[in-house]
């Protein structure tokens, strides 16, 4: 045996190595050792795995149950998974491997353990790591598991409007345990065309898209990733690689993930941005948003699960500073469902709550990502039965056609200023705002449909060139001038309140959910590791 102590960055590491005295059996790994906020938030324990090793366990404790570590695997091949808060051991083999990782060889050589430091309470956290060396399998091969066709399935080529949810998790999420039939069933009671399987930097879930779309003619599934730092969570939708989400290692950032989705022919959208709850959501309020530059963001989740009332303002105020600054961003919802609409609290909302309406020439994940491109997105707050809203150009005027909203309320927002409330009395309906064009500044407009405080239906942006009345395009900063919105035979301008005032007792509600929201968000997690295998545990992130 040997022992030995390391430093790494806020960390100090101890290892014991178990050699058996058998040849060619089974040997294990431990390293324990304390955790500090200083240094990196990400800290790597490397560990040799000798030709032919078939299989690898490594079993993890943090030792407290106030303390959030996360756990995190790569070979020297690369990425080979992430397990975030598993609780459970994880196993590596070449052809089957626990939920969150990744099948493949077992490449000798150097492979590192990655430990987040979600959350340290006193400044520092202590583990205990055991890994395990095999030279036999002990997982069944997992037939399953097949490489992920790209483009994928085109499931209709017509021209028209799909219903779908950009924020799933599956079971291969380490804070979820929604499987794939339950996520299909679901999905189809509610109506949906698609969904996105965005589970937190994963990738393990793609190698089962062949499986569950095998025989599926109905329900598209979308490839994609929860792109989850400990400062802000994005959605790499279309994703089909992996790409390095731990913040403030070598050539790791913010930027660099931006061009890494676009470079596989991915986009990248903000999830939930202004979900600020401090460590009962640890990192799900989106903190780059000032960082970000033109063209790096293809969206923003203006609506989540069921807490749209609550953050919407707040949501709101981020989607229009974006839009100033010249970013024109798809507007999109996502249930964050973590478990196929079971047990999800107050809250949480099931598959399908919200739905996005994307305007698309086919059913296929290239059509879906061109209607995002070009923002052809409608967000329908509650679910698929929800009004919807058509919005176009006529002339100087945005004009919006109306289905299924009588007896509620809309307002247009232009350039980032809300304008008055009309009433829709007839179905359908239609109104209309005059964006009169300026010489050197492009304009927006969006319509919202509420009922009372609450936002039941979100346009995307329609933009309107400098100097003409189209659509599309780069845009910058906008104008406050010529606002005439009209609802059916209305008339006369209407008083605009500036976006910054805060809509139905936004604040208050918000200090009150965020105590409710507290019991869910986040793994609240049951540290019964060691005297048996553990419960999952749902969250919403």
């Amino acid at each position: 045996m040997s022992r030995e102590s390391r430093l790494f960055g806020g960390a100090v590491v101890v290892g014991l190595v178990a050699a058996s005295s058998a040849a060619g059996a089974d040997s294990t790994l431990t390293f324990d050792g304390t955790l500090t906020d200083a240094g990196d938030e990400h800290v790597l324990i490397d560990f040799e795995v000798p030709a032919g090793t078939q299989e690898i366990q490594i079993d993890h404790d943090d030792l407290s149950a106030d303390d959030i570590l996360d756990w995190g695997l790569w070979s020297p091949d690369g990425f080979r998974g992430w397990g975030g808060g598993n609780t459970e051991p994880l196993v590596v083999g070449e052809l089957a491997s626990s939920r969150s990782y990744l099948i493949g060889p077992i490449t000798p050589g150097t492979w590192h353990f990655d430990i987040g430091k979600a959350k340290l309470v006193d400044g520092s956290a202590d583990y205990a790591i055991t890994v395990t060396l095999r030279d036999a399998p002990t997982l069944p091969p997992q037939t399953e598991r097949t490489p992920l066709a790209v483009p994928g399935p085109t499931l209709s080529d017509a021209t028209a409007w799909y219903a779908g949810d950009f924020h799933v998790h599956s079971e291969q999420s380490g804070d979820a345990s929604a499987t794939f039939q339950q996520i299909t069933d679901l999905a189809r009671q509610r109506g949906l065309d698609f969904v996105e399987l965005s589970d937190h930097n994963t990738t393990a879930q793609l190698d089962y898209y062949k499986s569950i779309q095998d025989g599926v003619t109905d329900l598209l599934f979308m490839p994609g990733v929860e792109f989850t730092t400990y400062h802000g969570h994005a959605n790499g939708i279309g994703a089909t690689a992996f790409v390095d989400f731990r913040m403030g290692l070598p050539d790791v950032d913010i930027h660099a993930a931006a061009t890494a989705y676009h470079a596989q022919g991915a986009l990248f959208s903000i999830n939930h941005p202004a979900f600020d709850l401090g460590d009962a959501c640890i990192g799900c309020a989106f903190q780059y948003v000032d960082e970000m530059e033109p063209g790096e963001l293809d969206g923003i989740e203006v609506a989540t699960a069921a807490s749209a009332q609550i953050f919407y303002d707040q949501t709101s105020k981020i989607w229009e500073s974006l839009a100033d600054r010249g970013h024109r961003l798809a507007a999109l919802g996502g249930s964050d469902d973590h478990s196929a609409g079971e047990n999800i609290g107050a809250f949480g909302a099931p598959i399908g709550s919200p739905t996005t309406m994307v305007y698309a020439a086919g059913l296929s994940a290239e059509a879906i990502k061109d209607g995002i491109r070009e923002a052809r997105t409608v967000v329908k707050v509650r679910g698929p039965d929800d009004p919807m809203a058509e919005v176009s150009i006529d002339g100087d005027d945005v004009v919006a056609r109306i289905t299924g909203g009588g007896g509620l309320e809309g307002q247009w927002v232009v350039d980032g200023v809300i304008g008055d409330r009309f009433s829709i009395d007839a179905d359908p309906f239609e109104s209309r705002v005059s964006v009169v064009p300026l010489p050197d500044k492009a304009r927006r407009a969006r319509l919202e449909i509420l009922e009372g405080a609450s936002p039941v239906t979100l346009t995307s942006h329609v933009w309107i060139e400098a100097g003409d009345g189209g659509a599309g395009g780069a845009g910058g900063s906008a104008s406050t001038s010529g606002i005439s919105p009209e609802g059916g035979g209305a008339d006369g301008c209407a008083a605009a309140n500036d976006v910054d005032d805060v809509r139905g007792g936004g604040v208050t509600a918000l200090l009150v959910a965020a105590a409710a929201v507290s019991t869910r968000l986040r793994r609240r997690r049951n540290k019964t590791k060691r005297s048996g295998r553990p419960a999952r545990e749902e969250t919403a992130e």
